[in-house]
């Protein structure tokens, strides 16, 4: 294990080395480029993210109407009424994605201003 620093000047010295090594690899790690804030892959996994949500709110919407149907003996009025709210959650689930990628599609997280969460908004 490696030996603690002795006085203030070893502490000093130290830190300088460690912010002159942290230099030395931002220069070297390759920056990101292209147009797009967003790989492919990152594009792709955010619009299966959109749908997954979509089905969800709409299969969680009718299960609940199903089985409440099933328990209070209405037939499928539950359901259908439980499957319209769920397609109206998964929508607003949808925008409130789309209203994320919106808000944070040309701004990294270093990027945000001071007092603020990276990728929040002023509007949250």
């Amino acid at each position: 294990m490696a030996e603690e620093p002795r006085n203030e000047q070893d502490r000093d010295a130290d830190a300088a080395r460690l912010r002159d090594l942290e230099a030395r690899i931002a220069a070297l790690t390759p920056k990101p480029s292209g147009t797009s804030p967003m790989g492919k892959y990152e594009q792709a996994n955010l619009a299966w993210r959109m749908v997954i949500e979509f089905v969800t709110g709409l299969c969680l919407g009718g299960a609940v109407g199903y089985g409440l149907d099933y328990l209070l003996g209405t037939g499928p009025l539950l359901m259908v009424l439980f499957i319209f709210l769920g397609l109206a959650a998964g929508i607003k689930t949808m925008m409130r994605t789309a209203g994320e990628l919106e808000r944070t599609a040309g701004r990294s997280p270093d990027e945000a201003q001071p007092g603020q969460a990276p990728g929040r908004d002023e509007r949250d």
